[in-house]
């Protein structure tokens, strides 16, 4: 049965995220009623401080252009649509996304493309981080900054996608690589937007796998940003089969928030 919902401006959850540098919306991709939630945050954040800019890991870094230029009015949301390969790319329903992405533009918010292209992700978890070279770098971080050694994000990565083991010859490592490569550059993405506008505060769209325990995005973000940063928030809805902690006593998230099709 749904929780009882109380109006979103009121709740106690929500005045802890209108100071947060970093509010992480952490989803489930097919999930209608994530994306619902989320538009509702935002709407209601950005009443409290319009200063405000959208990340999406759902857009790849070379397509940022693409983007600007829907915001300016230059193109329409089809060329949007089209222009941004958003179909073979990232594939879940535009409708789940279009009505943040129609907001946005109406208020003239920035949409950060957080994303690596997927050819070089690819690449990753085919051949390893040892595989990439020159031009490979150009919108990812460099290997240095690409941190795979903690290991209770790797336990957490193979409990979650262990399914893929048995096919082929499927290379943990490598596939591990990868997931750390969207981090990394997702996290490089937010970090290179909040330097340049550190007063704007930054509402991120990324599936809940790369939120929780604050292993995927959120510690590679404090990582670089380091005393320039004072909170970040990950909101998650009540995620299926999870632990609330981790071994180390890591909540799962800052803020569970039930819409109305949560357990």
């Amino acid at each position: 049965m749904a929780k009882p919902q109380i109006p979103i401006e009121v709740s106690e959850a929500f005045r802890s995220l209108v100071s947060a540098d970093v509010v992480y919306l952490g989803e489930r991709h097919d999930s209608a009623a994530d994306h619902a939630t989320q538009l509702e945050i935002i709407e209601a954040l950005y009443a409290e401080n319009p200063n405000m800019a959208i990340a999406m890991e759902m857009f790849q870094r070379p397509f940022q252009p693409v983007l600007d230029a829907y915001l300016a009015g230059a193109i329409t949301e089809t060329e949007l649509f089209i222009q941004s390969e958003y179909n073979e790319r990232w594939g879940f329903s535009w409708e789940f996304y279009a009505p943040i992405i129609r907001f946005a533009q109406t208020r003239q918010l920035p949409i950060i493309a957080l994303n690596a292209p997927s050819e070089i992700s690819q690449q990753v978890a085919r051949q390893g981080l040892e595989s990439l070279e020159g031009e490979d770098f150009r919108y990812i971080p460099d290997v240095s900054d690409i941190n795979t050694q903690n290991v209770a994000y790797q336990d957490f990565v193979q409990a979650s996608f262990g399914e893929h083991s048995g096919h082929g010859d499927f290379n943990f490592e490598n596939f591990f690589a990868a997931q750390v490569l969207w981090d990394e550059t997702m996290a490089m993405s937010i970090t290179e937007f909040r330097q340049a506008n550190p007063d704007t505060q930054i509402v991120v769209l990324a599936g809940q796998g790369h939120v929780v325990f604050g292993y995927g995005i959120p510690d590679r973000v404090a990582r670089r940003l380091d005393s320039q940063l004072d909170q970040q928030i990950v909101i998650l809805n009540p995620p299926e089969a999870m632990d609330s902690e981790d071994a180390e006593g890591t909540q799962v998230g800052d803020v569970l928030w039930y819409s109305p099709s949560s357990p």
